[in-house]
Formats: C-alpha cells, structure tokens, sequence
C-alpha cells in the first residue's frame, strides 16, 4: 500500500523512492508526499524525476500521477520528489482556515448544511444551503478566527481509522473534525484572513476565504 508521507510530516518537501508501477503516461510510486485532490483541496503540483505532474488521482488507497508520455520512467526506477511548497503551504494555510470558518458558522447556525467547498492556491470557498445573508455572521466570526491566531493553538492530526485511512484535525476545546487534508501545525500560522460573501442562486450563499498576507 502506498506510503501517504504528507500526513506524516506535511512540511517535507522532497523524497527519494522508486517507482511501483507504470501505465503509458500514468505513474504509480512506493511512498509519495505529492497530495490528491480530496475533500476539496487541490492536488500539489511538483515533479518526479524532474517531469512535471500533470495531474494526480486517486485510486482507492493509491495515487495514480499523470506526467509526459514520454516520460521515460520504469517500475522499480530510483526517483527524486519535489512538490511546489509555497503552493503546499497556502493550501495547508487556506484548508484549515476554511475548515475553521465552516466549524464557526455550523456553531452560529444550527442545522446549516454545508453543500460545496473547494480550496484552491488564491482562495477557498465555502456553499451553504441557505435563504438568508450569511455575511451577517461575519464579525463574529472573524473575531472568533482572530482570536484561535492569536492563541496560536497546536493543530493536531491522525488517524480516527487507520486500516480506512481515515484522517481528523483537532484544535483542542474548538473542534475535531473528520479531515484527510494537510494541516500547518498551529493556527498561528494561518494568519488573518478575510471573508467575502456571495449569493450563487436562490437558497445558497457562498463564503469566499482569503489569506491577508502570505507567509
């Protein structure tokens, strides 16, 4: 089974392993820290062996990686990872930042559901089913967010079921949320973000997250 070294230690930024397997254009490797789509944060972009990837899906517990078809590489090939780290870390920063403001107005609106979200390198996006404006939560909530910064608490991450990799984040005496992204290791490091409002139809409304600044 594919070693997933991103939840091991999200800040690893390269790797030498070799590869599983090979499919015309599409690579397979022992152990990766190149993350997939999943759960609305998008895939890394780096390289293997110096190819670019292209794409990167997965495949039940595997990842299959999309380079060049003529790409060259062989199963059992000795291969050099990298992955784009600014990329990486606006995505940490900007996944937990989404998944905190979704906790917070789940806390202000009982019964909200939740029916998109997608976190991209420039902002993420947070769909609500809802008839009523959702940016007359904001200040409370960006005092809340502000506050989780400044107290700079751990977030911590692991498996809820490992045999099912089933991955969670925990701010303790905030939340524990069931989670297979990447995670910075404390809020801090997050920073401020700002909220933007949208309505995207009838009975929907759209939270739109940015980072303030980069890091």
């Amino acid at each position: 089974m594919l070693r997933k070294l991103f939840w091991d230690d999200p800040y690893r930024t390269q790797l030498m392993t070799r590869i599983a397997a090979v499919d015309g254009s599409s690579v397979m490797l022992e152990e990766t820290i190149l993350f997939a789509f999943s759960g609305g944060q998008e895939s890394d972009a780096g390289t293997i062996a110096g190819r670019p990837v292209l794409g990167a899906a997965k495949s039940g517990f595997d990842v299959v990686y999309t380079v060049s078809a003529e790409h060259g590489l062989r199963s059992g090939d000795a291969v050099e990872v990298h992955i784009d780290w600014p990329r990486r870390y606006t995505l940490m920063r900007l996944h937990s930042a989404a998944e905190i403001v979704l906790h917070l107005v789940y806390q202000l609106v009982p019964g909200v559901e939740k029916i998109g979200a997608h976190i991209s390198p420039d902002r993420a996006r947070l769909d609500f089913a809802l008839n009523f404006n959702i940016g007359n939560f904001f200040e409370e909530i960006q005092a809340s967010f502000a506050t989780l910064v400044t107290e700079n608490r751990p977030i911590v991450t692991g498996f809820s079921d490992a045999p099912q990799q089933r991955r969670f984040w925990e701010i303790e005496g905030f939340a524990r949320v069931p989670c297979g992204g990447t995670h910075p290791g404390e809020t801090g490091e997050i920073g401020q973000v700002a909220l933007r409002r949208k309505n995207v139809g009838k009975g929907k409304e759209r939270i739109e997250v940015t980072l303030v600044a980069p890091r």
